[in-house]
Order: structure tokens, then sequence, then C-alpha cells
């Protein structure tokens, strides 16, 4: 029997990731809340949200066409958490970003390479 989504490493480090995202957005700036805030909200909650979709769909064309969305969102997400460190808005937290980014990555491909 096939696992739910929300049962896989990838789908849960997907989720810690936009969840990381979704409550550091409090403590920025209103500035940075309204510019970069709202977009890797967007990026880092579309990675989960594709793996679900592809997930529900039959083929494995269209399964791996929504995994690799989601591996845009994911790289996405890394070009804004790069600004974010760049411009000093996250540093208590970069660890906590790295180490999530550093496993998923490599989770994620090999979660698209895996799809038949």
């Amino acid at each position: 029997m096939m696992k739910e989504i929300y049962e896989l490493d990838v789908y849960k480090l997907s989720e810690e990731l936009s969840d990381l995202v979704w409550y550091g957005f409090d403590a920025w700036p209103r500035k940075v809340q309204q510019t970069i805030g709202y977009q890797i909200i967007r990026s880092a909650d579309s990675i989960a949200a594709n793996l679900a979709e592809g997930y529900g769909r039959y083929t494995p064309a269209d399964r791996r066409l929504f995994y690799r969305y989601a591996r845009g969102s994911f790289e996405e997400t890394k070009a804004w958490l790069r600004k974010l460190i760049r411009r000093k808005v996250v540093s208590d937290e970069v660890n906590k970003y790295t180490k999530i980014v550093d496993t998923l990555g490599p989770k994620l491909n090999a979660f698209i390479r895996s799809t038949k």
C-alpha cells in the first residue's frame, strides 16, 4: 500500500521549511515582509503543495512534472533565503534553514528520480 504524502520525508522537510519561513516572517521588518516576505512564503509553501499535487496524479509523467515544479519552488525559496541572509534579516536561524535546505535538496532530487 502506498504511503500518504505527509508520511514521506521529502514532504515533511518541505513542510518544516515552509513553517520556519512562515513563523520567521513575523519578526522581519515591515519592508522585508512586504517585499521578500510574501514571496518566500508563497515559494516555500509551493514546494509541499506541488509534491502533494503530483502525488495525487495518475501517470508517472504527470507526477514528475509537479515534482519538478516543487524543485523550481525549492530553488526560488533558496534564492530568497540567500537574500535574507545577505541582507542580515535572518541571522539566528541561518543554521536551521541551512540544515533543512541541505537535506531537502538531495531528497527532492532522489524522489524525482525514483518516480515511476
